[in-house]
Parts: C-alpha cells; sequence; structure tokens
C-alpha cells in the first residue's frame, strides 16, 4: 500500500510540474480572444494540482524510495500519464475528433516523434498550437529531469530518474546534487529558447509564431503552426537561425556549462562533439553538390542543404522544400543521417552520435588487432581509454 501511494504522490506531484505549462496558452487564448479556449486548459491544470496538493499534505509522511528498477519503472509511467494529461486541452477542445487523436497527438510532442493525425494544423487555433510546440519543448530537455529539480522538496533524490530518462549511454554529474543539475541545463535550455525567439522576433515574426518554433526547434521535434513550416516566411535569416539552433539543441548540454564554467578541454577532448560537428559539414557538403545544378545560387544552396542536414540529424524533421525531389545522391545522404541522432545528452534523438564513435573505433581496433594480434587495443573516448559507461 505504501508503494502505491508513494507512486500516486509521485506521478502527481510528476503532473503538477506539467500542468504549469498549460497556464501560459491559456493566458494566450485569453489575450489573443479565442476565450472558448481557455476553460480547456485550466479545468485539467486546476484540478491536477488541486489534487497534487491534497495529496501531499494528506501523505505528507509517505516517502519516495526509488531503486535502478523503480527509476524505469517511475519514468516510463511519467512519459504515459504526460501524455493521457496533455492530451486534454486538446481534446476538449473539440479540434480533435476522438480522444485517441488527441493522445496520439500528444504522444508525438512529449516524446518529440513529431508525427501528425492532422493534415492541416492552421484551422487550430493558435493556443493549441502554442501547446502542440509547448509539449515538445518539455519532452526535449525531458520532464522528468525538469521534475528533478523539484525533488528536494519532496525529499527525494532523482539519479535514479536521471539515469532512466536520459538519453545516450553517458550519465556523469555535472555537479554533485542532481536536482542543482537538472535546474542548470533547463536554465540553459530556456536561455537558448528565449534567445531564439527574440532573435526570430527581430526577423519579422510575431512572438506566438516565435516561441511556438523555439519551442520545436529546441525540443528537435518539429512540430509547427503553419503548414509549410518555417518556409512559410521565406526568409533566409529565419531558416538560418532555426538550423544553428537546431544544431546547437543536438549538442550534449553538459558542455554548454563546461563553457560557462570555462572548462574548454571539456569541449576540445569531447570525441562525439568532433564526429557530430564533422557529420553535419561533410553531410551538408555532400548534398549542396548534389543539388547546386537546381538551385539560384550558392548561398541558396547551402542554406537549404545545411537546414536539411541538422534537421533529420537532430530528429527535429522541419522540412523547407520538398527534397524527396532532389537528387538520389542528396536523398541517399539524408537517408543515412536518420540512423545518427544528435549527442548523448541533447535534446536530439535517434541512436546518438556516441555510439557510432564506439562502433567505428572498436571496428578499427578489430581490424588492428587482425594485423597484429600481439598489440593491446583500447577504446579511447574523450582522450580516455577503456570507458565502462559507453
Amino acid at each position: 500500500m505504501i508503494k502505491v501511494l508513494s507512486f500516486v504522490k509521485f506521478i502527481f506531484s510528476f503532473l503538477s510540474v506539467v500542468s504549469f505549462g498549460m497556464f501560459f496558452p491559456a493566458i494566450v487564448a485569453f489575450f489573443l480572444g479565442e476565450n472558448g479556449m481557455i476553460l480547456p486548459f485550466v479545468i485539467p491544470a486546476v484540478s491536477v494540482l488541486a489534487i497534487a496538493i491534497t495529496i501531499n499534505i494528506i501523505f505528507k509522511n509517505v516517502k519516495i524510495k526509488l531503486s535502478a528498477r523503480g527509476g524505469f519503472f517511475y519514468v516510463a509511467s511519467c512519459w504515459i500519464f504526460a501524455s493521457l494529461f496533455g492530451s486534454l486541452p486538446m481534446y476538449l477542445s473539440g479540434f480533435f475528433p476522438t480522444f485517441a487523436d488527441a493522445l496520439f497527438e500528444a504522444a508525438s510532442g512529449f516524446t518529440t516523434t513529431g508525427a501528425t493525425i492532422l493534415g492541416d494544423v492552421e484551422i487550430l487555433p493558435r493556443c493549441i498550437n502554442l501547446w502542440r510546440c509547448e509539449m515538445m519543448w518539455f519532452g526535449g530537455m525531458g520532464i522528468v529531469a525538469l521534475t528533478v529539480a523539484f525533488m528536494p522538496i519532496l525529499g527525494v533524490g532523482g539519479f535514479q530518474l536521471i539515469k532512466a530518462e536520459t538519453t545516450g549511454p553517458e550519465k556523469g554529474k555535472i555537479t554533485p546534487k542532481i536536482a542543482d543539475m537538472s535546474k542548470i541545463l533547463w536554465l540553459i535550455y530556456s536561455c537558448f529558447t528565449a534567445i531564439q525567439t527574440v532573435l526570430l522576433m527581430i526577423c519579422g515574426m510575431d512572438f506566438i509564431d516565435a516561441i511556438s518554433y523555439s519551442f520545436s526547434t529546441l525540443g528537435a521535434g518539429g512540430f509547427a503552426p503553419h503548414n509549410a513550416g518555417v518556409g512559410t516566411f521565406n526568409s533566409p535569416a529565419m531558416d538560418w537561425i532555426c538550423t544553428i539552433f537546431m544544431f546547437m539543441a543536438g549538442i550534449n548540454f553538459s558542455l554548454y556549462f563546461s563553457l560557462i564554467r570555462r572548462r574548454f578541454s571539456d569541449i576540445t577532448e569531447n570525441s562525439e562533439l568532433k564526429a557530430y560537428c564533422g557529420i553535419v559539414v561533410v553531410a551538408s557538403i555532400l548534398v549542396s553538390v548534389a543539388i547546386y545544378p537546381d538551385h539560384s545560387g550558392l548561398f541558396d544552396t547551402i542554406e537549404k542543404s545545411t537546414f536539411q542536414v541538422v534537421s533529420i540529424l537532430t530528429t527535429t524533421g522541419f522540412v523547407m522544400e520538398d527534397y524527396d525531389l532532389w537528387p538520389p545522391m542528396a536523398k541517399i545522404v539524408l537517408f543515412l543521417l536518420y540512423f545518427v541522432g544528435g549527442c548523448s545528452g541533447s535534446a536530439g534523438g535517434g541512436i546518438k552520435v556516441v555510439r557510432h564513435v564506439v562502433l567505428f573505433k572498436q571496428l578499427r581496433n578489430e581490424i588492428n588487432r587482425m594485423l597484429h594480434p600481439r598489440g593491446i587495443y583500447n577504446i579511447v573516448i574523450n582522450k580516455r581509454a577503456g570507458r565502462k559507461d559507453i
């Protein structure tokens, strides 16, 4: 019984964090005059907050204890309940015919998959499109990581949750306390979002569109409030801004903390970052060479090829034009990028670059071992040999 109460207490505490995000589109709906969309956000948010507060008052003495196995169970449950909870505003809005459709959209958003049941997103109220993009923003860095930042309030540590939640093989701490680490990473993530929003507004987007595209870009998800995505605006400046921030979203966020702390060796010696940058440069060159004859000039070619390479590599999924019409060489390069993904500890999805680095280093070692059977070979990552956590 204690385990059940502990689980219920944690889940509603987790959902209360998500519920705060619902007030933002509700406020937007109010200011845009979309008054019918306010209650679909406010009712689920207030209900969950009330239940969470009640449970934490009544069962304040119930402690949440997590084992390694429990961490995986709690994280899996978080994503399921987040999708169920996040689907409520969309279903209550009346723009999704069935709850299954709303649930599909929410699950796609929180997991940053980017699939949608909608053929025309522009018929939706702007607050609903904002919520679709905001779910991707939550999912990009990881809602569980955000919840962990508030875990000390519940009197529980969150390292088991972070181990289960973090994508990629490297799960080291950047600060002694895991809650402090989560706060720092989310602060960096939020700052990037704010900067991109401001830059897009400078280029001509209004605030709602700018923050919606920033949510999807930094979350590496790809939802957009327009059917043609970023291409709607026909602005090279906006395209480059999105390309740069998609690229940044695909980098391990702990490296930004190292940059702030001026631990430059952590960056210059990072094997995964070198490989990630190399893949972007090489793939962009190959695609540019392939599509150059069909585009208006060198800069236009580089813009579109780099945008598409970074979008696919980081699993963001933004599309500027129909690349199915591109030459076979370009399509082959883009197809291969689907199997790479972003860096570990990034907002990007996929297999992760570091795993490919390990694979190729091990392949090289096996070839060397065949040529020199008496040799001793290690996999060297970040200039350290014999890493056991890869």
